[in-house]
């Protein structure tokens, strides 16, 4: 078993080796575990990009004026105050000069780590495999617009899934918030005058259809138990669909007035944290989902829905309110 594990982890870093750009890419590390750093080097080294510093997390807090360079693959499962301060001030160094941040970190400290990354667009892996790291690798090749080979079966249809499914909800969404919803369409214009230059009384007004309510929390919470009850009888990958679960967690945390953070929406997603976060950032890509600060605290952060995603579940709920109701 650990064999083919072995083959097939070698098999993804061939695949992510390829993807070069057409300079390499100047990668720093930062970790505190020693075999760690050797690692991510050897990684990066053979996904041909050119390491240029290994140190530990420490070394972040006096580094203010070192070069980041093109990519920064940071490692902290257990996060401080010291290295909270430290990890926001990379992230604004990243932000103003476009390097790209890759943060590892455990699953207690994800809140913080989320709260701290608010202006760089990192990366954010959860205790993440060797394979997860060499993926993010690749993600970040792959943006910078270098050549792709073909990849493995999985692969390509775990990546083809996960853009699909993205799109459909997106489209779905556009279609349920269209214009034609929104606004009554009529033939005769809604500034008619009279022959005197007066507004006509008898013109017809445009009127703009109020939004339902969003439902019940209780009906969406029933539905989300209904939908984790199919683990218990059947294999839970079967019915991976993340995005939705946490649309379903978001809709019902918004009627009940309760903040989400982004810890609970990965366990509400019901995939692993790090798959979690791509589709969190995905959502979060098309305006779905917004990030909301903490005003008591500017260390946390929490994830609610867009007005288009309210408008749109609402909608939705509307329509398949009176009919069986399987979601």
């Amino acid at each position: 078993m650990m064999g083919q594990a072995a083959a097939q982890f070698d098999y993804l870093a061939d695949d992510v080796a390829l993807l070069q750009p057409k300079s390499p890419m100047a990668v720093a590390i930062f970790s505190d575990r020693a075999y760690l750093r050797t690692e991510m080097a050897e990684d990066a080294a053979a996904a041909g990009l050119r390491v240029t510093r290994t140190s530990e997390l420490q070394t972040l807090l006096g580094d203010a004026e070192q070069p980041l360079g093109d990519l920064v693959l940071v490692d902290c499962p257990v996060i401080e105050g010291a290295q909270l301060a430290a990890l926001a001030h990379l992230d604004m160094r990243a932000a103003r000069s476009g390097t790209q941040l890759v943060v590892s970190t455990s699953m207690g400290s994800l809140d913080d780590v989320f709260g701290c990354l608010d202006q760089s667009a990192a990366q954010i892996l959860v205790s993440p495999s060797r394979a997860d790291r060499v993926i993010a690798l690749g993600r970040l090749l792959n943006a910078e617009g270098a050549r792709v080979r073909e990849l493995s079966d999985h692969d390509r249809m775990s990546l083809l899934r996960l853009t699909e499914q993205v799109s459909q909800i997106a489209q779905q969404l556009e279609t349920l918030s269209s214009p034609a919803d929104d606004a009554a369409v009529v033939k005769a214009s809604a500034f008619s005058f009279d022959g005197d230059g007066l507004r006509d009384p008898a013109a017809p007004r445009l009127t703009r259809k109020t939004r339902p309510a969003l439902p019940d929390p209780r009906l969406v919470r029933k539905i989300i138990r209904q939908r984790q009850l199919r683990g218990r009888f059947f294999q839970s990958d079967l019915f991976a669909d993340p995005a939705w679960d946490m649309l379903l967690d978001l809709t019902a945390a918004r009627v009940e007035h309760k903040r989400v953070s982004v810890t609970s929406l990965c366990l509400a997603s019901g995939v692993p944290p790090t798959t979690a976060l791509r589709w969190i950032s995905q959502m979060t890509d098309m305006g779905l989902f917004c990030r909301a600060e903490d005003d008591t605290d500017r260390r946390r952060a929490f994830v609610t829905m867009s007005d288009k995603a309210c408008d749109a579940m609402a909608q939705y709920f509307a329509e398949v309110e009176g009919a069986a109701l399987i979601i």
